[in-house]
């Protein structure tokens, strides 16, 4: 069992006095078998009501409403948790998934439908000739190694970049481009797994690992494939390894922008800076 401390602070600044719409704050991680929280304080100044609720993906969800004009908007989270993901190989595929090619159960595909791609893409398409050049349609694989090659592939065709613009790349345009930010990368591994058939889904959280150019101090992105037997296994293409005990899931679901760690809006004149900082630090 591993411990971490996460302290997370946004820090707004505006040209003038605003009103501070309501916010939207995914800030907690998922808590399951794996990840269970020890300590956790969410905070704002000024002082925000904050509601929680869990979304349709089961993701804890915090509504901050706030009452008071503000020039300036912090919102720290301060969490210490205790991830048991030591392992991350230790888990059995059921037998009939073992090897790729393999079909869902009946009773699960109307569950992982919107994973799925349920489009009929052609060689002709970018990403699923890139797909191709990864693995030959006919060719028989281990389902975790053939998962793994496209995990280890795009580490190696993306290089990594910083992109503080909203949102994410096509699959298309990161291949041409060869750079991306992490969650770039989550968004072309889930690309290429569901031109295989297989339902993934974008996971948003944090990586404990020493500051360099891919961890200076951000939240963290990758993809969770669903493996029968195993359940959503992460994989983390900016790395080119299994999610495994550094990572700490917050929020998943079947689009990236989905699941911003904070939206929100205000009224006022227009003109505001961002500062984030994130520490994970072990305990």
């Amino acid at each position: 069992m591993h411990r971490y401390r996460i302290l997370h602070r946004t820090y707004y600044t505006f040209s003038s006095q605003v009103q501070l719409g309501p916010h939207v704050l995914r800030l907690r991680p998922r808590e399951d078998h794996e990840v269970r929280i020890e300590s956790a304080m969410l905070t704002t100044t000024p002082t925000a009501v904050l509601r929680w609720h869990r979304d349709v993906e089961d993701n804890s969800v915090a509504i901050a409403t706030f009452d008071t004009p503000a020039s300036q908007l912090l919102i720290e989270s301060d969490v210490v948790i205790q991830q048991f993901n030591a392992e991350p190989l230790d888990f059995l595929v059921d037998a009939e998934a073992v090897d790729y090619p393999f079909a869902y159960a009946v009773e699960d595909q109307p569950v992982l439908l919107p994973y799925m791609d349920g489009s009929r893409r052609s060689s002709a398409d970018p990403l699923m000739a890139w797909v191709e050049s990864v693995w030959r349609p006919g060719e028989r694989i281990q389902t975790y190694a053939l998962l793994q090659r496209l995990c280890v592939s795009i580490h190696a065709r993306v290089a990594y970049r910083v992109r503080e613009e909203p949102g994410v790349q096509d699959a298309a345009q990161t291949l041409t481009l060869g750079t991306g930010s992490c969650r770039d990368s989550a968004a072309l591994f889930i690309g290429a797994a569901r031109c295989l058939g297989l339902a993934a889904r974008f996971v948003s959280g944090y990586l404990q690992a020493e500051p360099s150019a891919l961890n200076y101090g951000a939240t963290h992105a990758w993809a969770e494939v669903y493996l029968p037997g195993a359940g959503w296994k992460g994989f983390d293409p900016s790395i080119g390894e299994m999610a495994g005990a550094q990572h700490i899931p917050v929020a998943v679901a079947r689009l990236p922008e989905s699941v911003p760690p904070i939206a929100g809006s205000y009224v006022g004149a227009p003109g505001a800076g961002l500062s984030v900082g994130v520490w994970v630090s072990a305990l």
